[in-house]
């Protein structure tokens, strides 16, 4: 298993280019399922996580390929309506297959999936809605069985939260579902207007993505597209990161800073400097943090996926800060190792109070979800001395090229392999 070493202390400077957006991309590739022409998506990172869902499309009979870099081209006939539990259980997005071989085949069969251990995260919003459209489902030995024995019809559809999975499920089986679906509380986040973006450019009818209410009229057939994804944000607001809690100069090359608004308001009120520039945003730092409190919230609210590397960076600034987290309810993992390092931090309940030390030191740790790995690269960046994190095949499922990237701007960063 591979580790990371990180001699801590360089202040970072210089670009690093934002890569696609890996959750834009895990509910793109599902919509090849939608057609039996050939879609083409541009600007795929290169993730453990894409060559999952690349082998789930794949079994189920459509050819996946490499036709360009960073260009994949999906198509081919549906022979297989099983998701099985060996390739779900290996990350949360595999559930996006359903709607789309529901919509296309009439029936799916999708092992309930896995992913990071951050908290329930039910497939409950994705199954009510797909029974709104006329779907039977039924769940027997870990799968989720679903049939459409009349079709899909479109429907008045209110989801109890704004779920980006639930949303994305809906919005591929609703396109060729037979007439009018509106889904209100809809997630808004970018990855949602990008699908719905691709989607459109096959064919379909979709207004309203980005708000809370979204209407698709479904039509009987989506045909091929070429689609460019999406800038991934979080990888983005990562780096951002960076350069706050190392008193760095980064300019994020391809990042829209309309993305991260939430992040970037809570990182001037820190201290940190950002501005837009032509070829995306300039992250320039004193290393002079203040503490600030953050919420994480559905978009366009501070996003949870950026949560455990808020709280790096807090560890450093002046004074304390609270981190409340209201989406996951076990997205604290990674307290105790970032303790390890001499961050202060207390949890209570949903809430962290952090108390910003002048420097933290460096200590052997572990990484247990992606984007706790992330967070402890920051602190291993900040902190005095080599610092080893382990277990970072977390780390692989979400961030291309880390080691490349930082150490083009200055870290002493490199992969020790076993």
């Amino acid at each position: 298993m591979d580790r990371i070493e990180i001699t801590g202390g360089a202040r970072l400077s210089g670009s690093i280019p934002i890569g696609g957006a890996k959750n834009a991309a895990l509910a793109l590739m599902p919509a090849g399922l939608l057609t039996d022409q050939r879609l083409i998506l541009t600007n795929v990172p290169r993730l453990a996580d894409i060559r999952t869902m690349t082998r789930l499309i794949a079994q189920h009979g459509l050819a996946v390929e490499t036709t360009a870099p960073r260009t994949l081209s999906i198509g081919g006939t549906i022979t297989n309506t099983v998701a099985p539990y060996e390739i779900v259980s290996q990350m949360r997005a595999s559930i996006l297959v359903l709607g789309p071989l529901l919509a296309r085949q009439g029936e799916a069969k999708v092992s309930l999936p896995g992913g990071c251990a951050i908290g329930t995260r039910p497939v409950d919003f994705h199954l009510r809605g797909l029974e709104q459209l006329g779907a039977v489902i039924e769940l027997d030995a870990g799968y989720v069985h679903a049939t459409a024995p009349n079709g899909l019809k479109g429907a008045e559809i209110l989801l109890p939260m704004p779920s980006v999975g639930a949303t994305e499920n809906l919005l591929m089986a609703a396109s060729l579902a037979h007439g009018v679906t509106v889904i209100s509380n809809a997630a808004a986040e970018p990855e949602i207007v990008d699908l719905a973006a691709c989607l459109n450019a096959m064919g379909a009818r979709i207004t309203g993505a980005g708000s809370s209410r979204i209407v698709i009229e479904g039509v009987p057939v989506l045909h091929g597209a070429t689609h460019d994804i999406v800038p991934d944000r979080i990888e983005a607001g990562t780096y951002a990161c960076a350069a706050a809690i190392t008193g760095g100069d980064i300019v994020l090359t391809g990042a829209r800073v309309g993305h991260l608004a939430a992040l970037h308001n809570i990182l001037r009120e820190a201290g940190v400097e950002i501005t837009e520039q032509n070829d995306g945003i300039r992250v320039k730092s004193s290393g002079r943090l203040t503490g600030v409190d953050a919420k994480t919230d559905p978009y366009p609210g501070f996003p949870t996926d950026m949560q455990a590397q808020l709280m790096a960076v807090m560890a450093v600034a002046e004074g304390a800060s609270m981190l409340t987290e209201t989406i996951f309810e076990n997205r604290f993992m990674h307290v105790p190792e970032l303790s390890r390092m001499g961050a202060r931090i207390v949890v209570h309940g949903a809430s962290a109070i952090v108390r910003g030390v002048s420097q933290l030191s460096s200590a052997p740790v572990m990484a247990t979800d992606l984007r706790a790995s992330s967070s402890l690269i920051l602190a291993a960046l900040a902190a005095k001395g080599t610092s080893v994190i382990s277990r970072v095949y977390h780390l692989d499922r979400g961030y291309e090229a880390v080691e490349e990237k930082l150490s083009a701007c200055g870290a002493s960063i490199k992969r020790l392999k076993d």
